[in-house]
């Protein structure tokens, strides 16, 4: 399970689930396996469109969105209901609900989850809402590029809502006592993190302990930013190219010269922060709002331009997580017109700093809520626009994509780069046959 621990202090799941780490062909998605808590059909009683979310935040988020669900009036005096979904478990229960048809006629929940329903026939696709967009106006204020991982053969598989982004962050009185500049290349990240060694502060920080996905993310946010990726361009598994190779070489090269902490790999997200907080990491990947996140709000804890790599290229790693409409809704009509409003509704939740994604509306990274924050008015200017999926080198989310997020090939992988435990060829070919084993279920 990929587990994040938001600066609240609950534990919740954004992405992957293990069920994923096989192909949808693999698994048995709909088989009634653990029960979930919904008693009624896709809609409810009475036509109510029934709207299952996810704790995405402190208590407050689901009590304003559920406040958002409740004033929803629609089609035909149509109303909707709102229910809160643990992450514990969660697959389990939409699983089973869809199954009985039992579950939602709209939710929000893990990024690969309306690709594997979608394979199965349960997902109601989202070209007709888009339509809808459009002629109010909302379509043309989507951020560039957000709907293209939910393009598939079939039509638009879900809506984007939020966007989680994988940023590198940077102490800046570390570096000014090691006496170097922030890095903004490969070649000065090993520079650097050699100068912070010296002064006892981590170069290039990170953890890949229990329920900590951060690792495994900056494995392939480095392959990413050098222009790879586990796929290529047409979707068929490409994790042996050269770009891969080398990206992987200078992670070896990185935890060769201790710059990544030898006991990384053993790191939960509790230890990570710690590390922010007790002033001993000084660069490193993380998820957004970190000066709140480790309490140091001081302006020493900042977010920095993405690097460049060797061939000039840039790259970020993003999530698009998104919202999904069922086949088993009372009106298809009524589903779509709640999305409508939802999305029109959801800059309540960054106003009132509930969320600790970006958003995908132009509309609110204009507000002065949003542009209160440097560091997010940053990471939306300089890595959304570079931003890559799992999916890369190709564009497209499929459910296979999802064998990546949370699956034991790339556990293995990150585990044996951070412990230099083998040479980049063997762990890629490693990670190579991981996935196939997977996929060819």
């Amino acid at each position: 399970m990929t587990n994040i621990k938001p600066q609240n202090g609950s534990s919740f799941s954004r992405r992957g689930f293990l069920s994923m780490t096989a192909a949808a062909a693999s698994v048995p998605l709909l088989a009634a396996c653990g029960g979930g808590s919904a008693t009624q059909g896709g809609g409810g009683a009475g036509g109510t469109i029934k709207f299952w979310d996810m704790p995405w935040g402190p208590p407050a988020y689901n009590d304003a969105a559920k406040k958002i669900v409740d004033g929803f009036s629609g089609p035909g005096g149509s109303k909707a209901s709102y229910q809160i979904i643990q992450w514990n478990n969660f697959y389990q229960t939409f699983s089973s609900a869809i199954a009985s048809k039992t579950g939602p006629a709209v939710s929000s929940g893990a990024a690969f989850l309306a690709f594997q329903f979608a394979d199965q026939g349960q997902i109601s696709y989202a070209d007709n809402l888009l339509d809808k967009l459009k002629k109010n106006g909302q379509f043309d204020d989507f951020l560039p590029g957000v709907l293209d991982p939910f393009k598939s053969d079939k039509g638009y598989v879900a809506t984007p809502w939020q966007v989680s982004v994988r940023a590198l962050w940077a102490r800046k009185s570390l570096f000014e006592r090691a006496g170097v500049d922030v890095p903004t290349d490969w070649s000065s990240l090993l520079e650097s993190g050699k100068a912070l060694k010296k002064i006892g502060a981590v170069g290039f920080a990170t953890g890949a302990g229990a329920g900590n996905p951060i690792g495994n993310h900056l494995m392939l946010m480095m392959m990413l930013n050098n222009g790879g990726g586990v796929f290529d361009e047409n979707g068929e598994l490409d994790v042996m190219n050269d770009r891969n190779v080398e990206a992987t070489e200078f992670l070896l090269e990185i935890v060769s010269n201790g710059i990544i902490d030898p006991a990384a790999v053993s790191y939960t997200t509790d230890n990570l922060d710690s590390q922010w907080k007790d002033k001993k990491a000084a660069f490193g990947m993380y998820v957004l709002n970190v000066p709140e996140r480790v309490g140091d709000t001081s302006g020493d804890v900042v977010a920095v331009s993405p690097l460049t790599a060797p061939h000039g290229d840039k790259a970020a790693l993003v999530f698009y997580e998104n919202l999904m409409m069922y086949t088993n809704t009372p009106s298809q009509d009524a589903s779509e017109e709640f999305l409508v409003y939802y999305l029109g509704q959801i800059k309540q939740l960054w106003q009132q700093k509930l969320m600790s994604t970006l958003p995908v509306f132009k509309s609110i990274t204009d507000s002065p809520e949003f542009q209160a924050d440097p560091n997010n008015v940053k990471i939306v200017n300089e890595y959304l626009p570079i931003g890559k999926t799992f999916a890369a080198r190709g564009n497209t989310l499929s459910a296979q994509v999802g064998a990546l997020d949370g699956g034991q090939a790339l556990n293995q992988f990150t585990q044996t780069v951070l412990t230099g435990q083998s040479d980049a060829k063997t762990a890629l070919k490693t990670f190579q046959s991981g996935l196939e084993s997977v996929l060819k279920k």
